[in-house]
């Protein structure tokens, strides 16, 4: 059994709003930078685990593989160039490689969530 259509389409539409919170969020002015520098890294492990699931479910047809891949870490690596540009951002590497480790991450979960009955009919 596929993804039926209608959930296909929810899977982008939170995947399009996914990325312009994300959008938001890194071009918004850190209120307490304390605060944020601590939890920094999660935050950006946790986005690109949620994009890369979001992405695998909008787009059933192929699996996860090089291009889905190469696009997340496109937009982690412009989301990283737009906040070098930004007075109250900088551009990181290792928010880059945080990215990276999202995404594998999920990519690791794979076995364990193909058994999960609600997200198994994506691989069906």
């Amino acid at each position: 059994m596929r993804l039926p259509p209608k959930l296909i389409v929810g899977f982008r539409i939170a995947l399009v709003l996914s990325i312009a919170l994300i959008c938001y969020l890194a071009t918004s002015p850190d209120e307490d930078p304390i605060t944020a520098s601590a939890s920094d890294k999660a935050s950006h492990l946790l986005a690109f685990f949620t994009l890369a699931l979001l992405t695998d479910f909008a787009f059933p047809l192929s699996r996860l593989g090089w291009v889905k891949v190469a696009l997340l870490m496109g937009f982690g690596l412009g989301i990283e160039v737009v906040q070098y540009f930004l007075p109250y951002r900088t551009f990181s590497l290792l928010d880059l490689l945080t990215d990276g480790f999202g995404i594998a991450l999920y990519a690791l979960s794979l076995p364990m969530l193909m058994k999960l009955p609600l997200l198994a009919q994506r691989w069906r």
